[in-house]
C-alpha cells in the first residue's frame, strides 16, 4: 500500500479546488495553479478533503498513486504558503544582482550571465553573494534554482561555486608538492 498516496489532503480555508475528471485547479491567496493528471487516477473532493485512489495494484498505478497525491499537495501548499530556494555564492569576485527583471550572475567568467526568471517567480538578492528564489510552483522554483546553480556548480578542491544554502560540498585533497 502507498503511504503517501493514501494520505488525505486537507484543503485550508481560503483555498478553492475544482476537480473535473483528471483536471485539477487550485486557487488560493498567492495565485492559481492547474494541472492535468493521468486519467486512471480517481481524484475526489469531499468535505474539504482531497483523496486520490488507484484502480488496480499494477506497478504503473502504484507509482502514479503517490505521485498524483504529492503533486496535488504541492499545489495546495504553493497557493497558501509558496516555496523558496536559497543559493549561496562562494568565490572571490562572485556576485549576483538584479537588473530590471533579470538576474545577473558574475561567477568567474569573462562575461556576466543573465537569467530571466519569468513572470511567476520572484528573485531577490539581499546580499551580493546570496540569491533567494520564491514562487508558488515547486517545480518552477526548483528548476530555476538548478539552472542558477548550473552556471558554476561547486567544485571539490576549493569549494568555489554556486550552492544551495546549507549544501555540503565534499572536499578533495589537492596534489602534494615533491
Amino acid at each position: 500500500m502507498s503511504r503517501i498516496g493514501n494520505a488525505p489532503i486537507t484543503v485550508p480555508t481560503g483555498v478553492e479546488v475544482k476537480i473535473e475528471k483528471n483536471y485539477v485547479s487550485v486557487k488560493g491567496p498567492k495565485g492559481t495553479l492547474e494541472d492535468t493528471f493521468n486519467q486512471d487516477m480517481k481524484i475526489d473532493l469531499t468535505d474539504g478533503v482531497i483523496t486520490v485512489a488507484r484502480p488496480s495494484d499494477k506497478k504503473e498505478h502504484r507509482a502514479l498513486h503517490g505521485l498524483t497525491r504529492a503533486l496535488i499537495n504541492n499545489m495546495v501548499i504553493g497557493v497558501t504558503q509558496g516555496f523558496e530556494k536559497n543559493l549561496e555564492m562562494v568565490g572571490v569576485g562572485y556576485k549576483a544582482q538584479i537588473q530590471g527583471k533579470k538576474l545577473v550572475v558574475n561567477a568567474g567568467y569573462s562575461h556576466p550571465v543573465e537569467m530571466d526568471p519569468g513572470d511567476d517567480l520572484q528573485v531577490e538578492v539581499p546580499v551580493p553573494t546570496k540569491i533567494s528564489i520564491k514562487g508558488i510552483s515547486k517545480a518552477k522554483v526548483g528548476a530555476f534554482a538548478a539552472n542558477v546553480r548550473a552556471v558554476r556548480p561547486p567544485e571539490p578542491y576549493k569549494g568555489k561555486g554556486i550552492r544551495y544554502a546549507g549544501e555540503y560540498v565534499r572536499r578533495k585533497v589537492g596534489k602534494t608538492g615533491a
